[in-house]
């Protein structure tokens, strides 16, 4: 039995957001339609046509393997139209990364994916400025990227240009058989340049494993060093978590990073999140295994704070981050998937205290999915409230499995106080199985704005790209707060969460 309770629909929009029907209507604002592609990819927003409404950019495609014209979308987030689109060879999965590079004022793209896309895309009209182009034969590293590149992060400027650089890992070959270490390449650590793409610096894992994780870059308050927190492994491959300065990459050597979490028989997937867990005022890093073991490692001693495992469970989704018990120290909550891949079966929904890493709720929620939450205290109870996307169908099927068309996706809030569930929004043949809702003020009008996507499904399998709709919802919901994890790895995108000076 599920430990929420449904809450009762009433005649307005997004009930747990208002206290009656006499405030502000909260309304559909715009909804847009795209036949044939799909996405793995989540929401971020940036104002790309100087109108003053940040606007929105998603990495899309058609199925594996396949070219796609519209590779990388931008939404205009007045009126939800296509702002521009740019092309690309395969599955862009990645979210965006903002950074201006062409000195227009305007935030330009960099965002990866299958078959080794990334690329850097002019902001303004969706040109693309360079993208990776797989060789270097006679190189021993580099010729090892030609698998996926993931969520790219920006690091201060190490070549002297004035310029941001980009930080991503590539890894993880699509084509090698399962349960098998069998064409298994490492994973490479990468720095480019943001205004060319030149290659500044790389690495491959240091146990010499894949890598299908993107990397994490933060500095301690009071220090300029970069710290970079990058994994290994994958689903069936053991792996492990490691901590590394920019420095050591800028010597294109990370063999000697520290080890600060392992574990056999799985990887390390989800990306990882820095937060203060113990009130030293030093970031620590947390972070989830594919084999559902959550922990905290001391920022300072790297020593483990807490350790958690989930078990007959996995995880490749990361943490949202926010205040959900009743302390100052920052809570964790994630997805983890029933059985093993592929044959996943079911989603658990867990809340991991900060502090402690004892589990405050588990619940069990729709099926299996990748998306992670959204947090924000909207009822303005002083607890963190989440929206996450979820799949109702029947969960014995397993994930690979051709799916009813009668599934159903619903957009939720959860309150952890009243302990209660709202339905936001559902529709029958629709699936959301990997895209972020995105949460904030996109016209800068003081209310909560919720932009989300569905996919369109017919009854086949969970991961076919049949076209999609994009929805924003303008809510009743007077923000009063900072917006801190309003997007997949928060609302900059980074995986930290700022510790309060």
């Amino acid at each position: 039995m599920s430990y929420f309770k449904l809450a009762t629909i009433s005649c307005c929009i997004l009930i747990v957001f208002i206290n009656s029907c006499t405030q502000r209507k909260s309304e559909l604002k715009w909804e847009k339609n795209i036949p044939i592609i799909g996405s793995q990819s989540s929401f971020r927003a940036s104002d790309l046509n100087k109108d003053g409404i940040l606007d929105l950019v998603l990495g899309a495609g058609k199925n594996e393997f396949q070219f796609a014209e519209q590779g990388i979308i931008a939404f205009d987030g007045a009126n939800g139209e296509l702002l521009w689109q740019q092309e690309s060879n395969d599955q862009v999965f990645g979210s965006a990364a903002f950074y201006d590079v062409t000195g227009d004022g305007i935030e330009d793209i960099f965002i990866g994916g299958r078959s080794a896309v990334l690329k850097a895309i002019d902001g303004s009209n969706g040109n693309m400025i360079w993208e990776f182009n797989i060789g270097y034969e006679d190189d021993s590293i580099l010729k090892l990227v030609r698998f996926n590149f993931y969520n790219c992060v920006l690091v201060p400027d190490q070549n002297s240009d004035g310029l941001n650089d980009v930080l991503a890992v590539n890894g993880g070959n699509f084509l090698a058989p399962a349960n098998t270490e069998k064409g298994r390449e490492p994973g490479v650590l990468m720095l480019f340049d943001s205004k060319n793409g030149a290659i500044i610096a790389a690495d491959t894992m240091p146990d010499g494993k894949e890598s299908y994780m993107s990397p994490v870059a933060y500095s301690q308050p009071g220090s300029e060093e970069v710290y970079i927190v990058f994994g290994s492994g994958g689903e069936r491959i053991d792996g492990h978590l490691y901590l590394t300065t920019l420095n050591d990459l800028m010597n294109k050597n990370i063999s000697s990073a520290n080890v600060i979490a392992s574990e056999k028989g799985h990887g390390f997937i989800a990306p990882p999140v820095v937060a203060d867990v113990n009130a030293d005022g030093f970031y620590d890093v947390i972070a989830i295994s594919h084999g559902s073991k959550a922990l905290a490692i001391d920022g300072k001693t790297l020593k483990t704070i807490w350790s958690k495992k989930i078990e007959d469970t996995e995880s490749s989704n990361s943490f949202a981050v926010g205040q959900f018990t009743d302390d100052d120290i920052p809570d964790f909550f994630t997805f983890v998937s029933r059985g093993q891949w592929p044959d996943s079966k079911g989603s658990l929904q867990v809340l991991f205290n900060g502090k402690n890493g004892n589990i405050e709720f588990i619940d069990s929620i729709g099926c299996t999915g990748f998306s992670s939450p959204v947090v924000y205290d909207f009822n303005k109870d002083g607890i963190d409230d989440a929206i996450i996307s979820i799949n109702n169908y029947d969960c014995s099927r397993g994930f690979v499995e051709q799916i009813s068309s009668t599934l159903e996706n619903q957009l939720i809030s959860i309150d952890f106080v009243k302990h209660e569930i709202n339905v936001i929004d559902k529709a029958q043949k629709f699936k959301n199985i990997f895209t972020t809702p995105w949460i904030g003020d996109l016209d800068d009008d003081g209310y909560l704005d919720i932009v989300y996507a569905q996919y369109f499904n017919d009854g086949s399998f969970l991961t076919s790209f049949l076209g999609m709709r994009a929805r924003r919802i303008s809510s009743s919901i007077k923000l009063k707060k900072p917006m801190i994890w309003g997007a997949y790895m928060g609302s900059k995108g980074d995986g930290v969460f700022p510790i309060e000076k």
